[in-house]
């Protein structure tokens, strides 16, 4: 298996370019299944969650030509529906998260469906149960195989109806949404995620033909039509990985440029790295970090601790809590770092510990984060990645530290980083894949 090999402490310089939004991507490569024409996506991620979902549309029958870098047309005029009930399928389907979200599409066009316990990253319970109660009120019966872990699925008459969500889950509203557009009536889905990604969708579906009120609100409503048509559609940057430049810059003490975003797109990411002393500026198209040799943990207007804690969108994204807890321990001052939606994204701050970060880890939720103000340099280490963000956060702490670091397991890495080595090289970090 592959692992990074990093000599830390270089300052690094330049321009980088962010991916596409992985989670974009894995909402509107399951909706190609909703129409029989062609689809054309731009700037989507060559990344291994993305392609792992493209590889299981091409076993479908979808029919996938790439016409230039991350550029690709879909059309899924000749649906294979007998292969969900395949091994192959099965295998697939269960190595990555994204691909529950088929499930709504193939239910909104065929009336059937098969859902193996989805893969995706160890950060504890990850629940289904928006997806199945959303469908459900939909019309859609579950029939659970205890033998297999998996559930058939099958709606002879998709009706409309209202729903309040219990919990405002991405990936359950994009299903509920993609399975509500082609339902009999009016859907009416109160409590929706609301992130960019799925008002992306959103657009996108309507572009199609799709008839969906109140994008970027969380009450949708949604009036079924009979047939989508085709479209084009460009993915926005990531802003998770846009985040994560923005640590590395502040980590290494560098002066990045990230390009083609602007900060209004990023929500409450830069007032977040502002809370903890990162300065985060727009320059026309582009968002700029310069170096700083020291950044100083903000307090509360009282003088109490400060406390950042993830939430839905509009909140936090939790994906960069990883990230921010990691530029925190080079920060001057101290801060509350409280992970709420996830069980064990946490866990991996034992290796900050052995890097020489002073942490302590309050419970699998809280961690306070005592910042060393660049006054003591982390150290390098070997080490292992848990999971796809704390795997970057553990790389930015290497190429922060002194000495030479190995992360091993960094496939997790490659699920949502796009050739990150290649692209941290060009920005003059040490970094080889061995």
């Amino acid at each position: 298996m592959n692992s990074f090999k990093i000599n830390g402490g270089n300052k690094l310089s330049g321009d980088i370019i962010p991916q596409g939004a992985k989670n974009e991507a894995l909402q509107v490569l399951c909706a190609v299944l909703l129409t029989a024409d062609k689809v054309h996506m731009t700037n989507v991620p060559d990344i291994v969650d993305v392609n792992r979902l493209i590889d299981l549309l091409k076993g479908l029958g979808v029919k996938i030509s790439i016409t230039g870098p991350n550029a690709y047309i879909f059309q899924a005029d000749n649906i294979n529906i007998d292969y969900i009930r395949t091994k192959e399928y099965y295998e697939k389907a269960t190595s990555i998260r994204g691909s529950v979200m088929i499930l709504g599409p193939l239910l909104a066009r065929f009336g059937t469906g098969y859902l193996p316990q989805p893969g995706g990253d160890k950060i504890g319970r990850r629940r289904l149960d928006t997806h199945f109660i959303g469908l459900q009120k939909l019309g859609v019966t579950f029939t659970y195989n205890d033998e297999e872990k998996s559930y058939h699925v099958a709606a002879k008459n998709l009706t409309g109806n209202y729903m309040l969500l219990e919990e405002a889950s991405v990936t359950g509203t994009a299903n509920i949404i993609m399975a509500a557009v082609m339902a009999k009536g009016k859907t009416s889905i109160f409590n929706a995620a609301c992130e960019p990604y799925l008002v992306q969708l959103c657009k996108m579906l309507n572009r199609m033909g799709a008839k969906i009120e109140g994008i970027g609100s969380n009450l949708l409503t949604i009036e079924g039509v009979r047939h989508l048509n085709g479209t084009e559609h460009t993915l926005l940057a990531d802003m998770i990985e846009v985040g994560s430049f923005i640590g590395l810059a502040a980590m290494t003490q560098s002066e990045l440029t990230i390009k083609n975003v602007q900060l209004h797109d990023l929500g409450l990411i830069p007032d977040v790295f502002r809370k903890i002393g990162v300065t985060v500026k727009q320059n026309g198209n582009d968002i700029i970090v310069p170096a700083k040799e020291e950044y100083e943990i903000k307090t509360f207007i009282d003088g109490s601790i400060m406390n950042i804690a993830d939430a839905p969108w509009p909140g936090f994204t939790p994906d960069l809590i990883s990230i921010v807890l990691v530029v925190a321990t080079q920060a001057k001052g101290s801060v509350l770092i409280h992970q709420k939606m996830f069980e064990s994204r946490l866990f991996f701050v034992d290796k900050l510990i052995d890097m020489g970060a002073r942490i302590i880890l309050c419970d699998p939720h809280r961690a306070t984060v005592i910042g060393l103000n660049h006054k003591q340099s982390l150290k390098g280490i070997k080490m292992s990645s848990p999971d796809i963000r704390a795997g970057v956060a553990l790389l930015i702490a290497a190429l922060s530290a002194k000495g030479t670091s190995i992360i091993e397991n960094i496939n997790q890495i490659d699920r949502g980083y796009q050739n990150i080595d290649i692209r941290l090289r060009q920005l003059g970090a040490d970094i080889e894949r061995i």
